[in-house]
């Protein structure tokens, strides 16, 4: 392997961690929940930050890092409902959300073109307030004692804001975008 893939290695490893964490999550091992999720969560930080600061970004990277979040976050968030530590309303916010911006993604693809997806500031505090959130749910679950209930609920709402707030700014974004692209592709016909 190439020094040069190691982002993409990292995103594929916090893929792998999926199942763990969600084996452990459901098994009520808490504590190991929490240990593969933070070192999930720091690979994520890790492996954008590596890509910038050797200018090792990749095509590969751009489409495996969403996906590694989308799949991490939504498996552990899911999960967490089901075991009804997180309200049902606010999975269904970043489920919907993901499910609405994955769609959008392939809908552009196939009836525009390429789509050169870069994460908005909104977006980008989205899935940290989501890392966080679930970081927090999991330790309260491990220590019932070791976090307010205010700051859960803080945390929560604060998710569900941003979560909704970025999917409307990517469905607005790309919206715009798509209605530009369509513009400049009939100018060209003519």
């Amino acid at each position: 392997m190439k020094w040069s893939q190691l982002p993409n290695a990292l995103s594929i490893g916090r893929m792998c961690l999926v199942v763990p964490t969600v084996w452990a999550l459901l098994m009520g091992h808490y504590p190991l929940t929490l240990l593969f999720f933070a070192v999930a969560a720091v690979t994520d930080a890790l492996d954008g930050w590596i890509a910038k600061r050797f200018d090792w970004m990749s095509r590969l990277g751009k489409i495996l890092d969403p996906i590694a979040d989308k799949i991490l976050l939504g498996g552990v968030i899911i999960t967490l409902g089901w075991l009804g530590l997180v309200p049902p309303w606010l999975v269904l916010t970043v489920v919907l959300r993901d499910v609405i911006i994955v769609s959008g993604a392939i809908a552009y693809r196939l009836w525009i073109g390429e789509v050169d997806g870069h994460p908005t500031f909104i977006s980008k505090l989205n899935t940290l307030l989501q890392l966080v959130f679930v970081l927090v749910v999991i330790a309260s679950a491990a220590w019932p004692v070791s976090v307010p209930l205010a700051v859960i609920m803080a945390l929560g709402a604060a998710t569900f804001v941003t979560t909704a707030v970025s999917g409307l700014d990517y469905v607005v974004c790309y919206a715009r975008e798509a209605l530009h692209a369509r513009r400049a592709h009939r100018r060209a016909g003519l």
